[in-house]
């Protein structure tokens, strides 16, 4: 396999030696109409921006297989994406209705609990109920650091598991990110849309939203190609969409999200290395996981637990060879990893020409083929 050293594959790429990267390099101006609150329909007709050193081609999802080999395989994250929204009142002295609460989920505590975003989190008492209808209901455990600890019942019975997923989808919205809901409120068409046609393990608060793109039709010209897939799990978390608030970026701290990648998974990427194919996650968290589970020399190994990878400029790339990705916010942890994967002055070309050519970003937007070797 060839060298991944971003710097060796590209020379617009800034090297480990060179002065501290900081949270301006990667700043850019988006045009606020180019934000998609609803993604295309069929999910395969969404446009895509191909991307080597030299070339930059305008095509379509519905054509990605013709810009890939028999051989490659394609990493795709299952996880599945929990209706982790609630509305719901306070439970008063007496049983009266209190004040509304919002809880946004974030990432099971243990023993059952979840940790929580709660709004307004200052009225809500430890050991005080919320109801969110439908019989389910959550009691504060705890607050630390501007979360809530909930644990969850059902009609009075504590509950957890299958138990949860099933109360969420009766009750729960999905959690769109913060640039859609500011802009419009989840609907029933989101329980869909905001769904991967592939999401298996329940467990994410938010989506690995390159996945939005395949649909079965796709699923099926990359197979008739010759492509393998490979399926691995990140629960995505709500952190995913933390600003990064240090202008220093190497004193950012990553979030960290519970991932899998199974023995088998791990053989099958591989045995991909071994006969010369191109391993190419779908989305970044797909990516943060692979790198994640791979030694220096490039094979992957087995892994589960939680991940806290930050990629930057610099970093060298030990299993991925390409990734198919949205186009990401300015100044965010994701801009840095795609600037560390093409270099940082290609980047900026790519997202100028995505900008001029009136490509829709972040979770519903349109997406990229970046492949840093020609």
């Amino acid at each position: 396999m060839a060298d991944r050293d971003p710097a060796d594959r590209d020379p617009t790429a800034r090297p480990p030696a060179a002065a501290p990267l900081t949270l301006g390099d990667f700043d850019f101006d988006l045009p606020e109409e180019l934000i998609a609150t609803r993604p295309v329909r069929p999910r395969r007709a969404a446009r895509l921006l191909v991307a080597t050193p030299a070339r930059l081609v305008d095509d379509r999802v519905a054509n990605l297989a013709d810009w890939l080999r028999p051989g490659d395989r394609m990493v795709l994250n299952d996880t599945r994406v929990l209706p982790a929204r609630l509305f719901g009142r306070r439970v008063l002295a007496g049983g009266e209705e209190g004040g509304r609460i919002e809880v946004t989920l974030l990432e099971p505590a243990g023993g059952g609990d979840w940790w929580a975003l709660a709004r307004p989190l200052r009225k809500w008492r430890a050991g005080q109920e919320v109801r969110f209808g439908a019989g389910l209901s959550a009691r504060l455990v705890e607050k630390s650091e501007g979360q809530a600890r909930i644990a969850f019942s059902l009609d009075g019975a504590d509950l957890g598991g299958a138990g949860l997923d099933a109360a969420l989808a009766e009750v729960g919205q999905m959690p769109l990110p913060p640039y859609i809901a500011a802009r419009r409120a989840a609907d029933r068409r989101d329980r869909e849309d905001y769904q991967s046609v592939f999401a298996r393990h329940s467990g994410a608060v938010a989506a690995p939203t390159a996945s939005l793109h395949f649909d079965e039709v796709l699923l099926e010209r990359l197979a008739a190609r010759g492509v393998d897939f490979t399926h691995v799990t990140l629960h995505v978390g709500a952190g995913t969409f933390l600003p990064v608030k240090v202008e220093d970026i190497s004193r950012h701290r990553m979030h960290a999200e519970r991932g899998r990648v199974s023995a088998r998974a791990a053989e099958e990427i591989n045995a991909t290395r071994a006969a010369g194919g191109r391993v190419i996650p779908v989305g970044t968290t797909a990516l943060r996981l692979i790198e994640t589970a791979a030694r220096p020399d490039g094979r992957v190994a087995p892994w589960e637990g939680a991940t806290d990878i930050f990629i930057t400029p610099g970093y060298r790339f030990r299993t991925t060879d390409a990734l198919m990705t949205n186009f990401h916010l300015p100044r965010s942890t994701l801009m840095m990893l795609v600037s560390a994967l093409m270099g940082m002055d290609r980047i900026r070309e790519i997202y100028a020409h995505a900008i001029a050519e009136r490509y829709r970003f972040f979770s519903y937007g349109d997406a990229s083929l970046l492949l840093p070797e020609a």
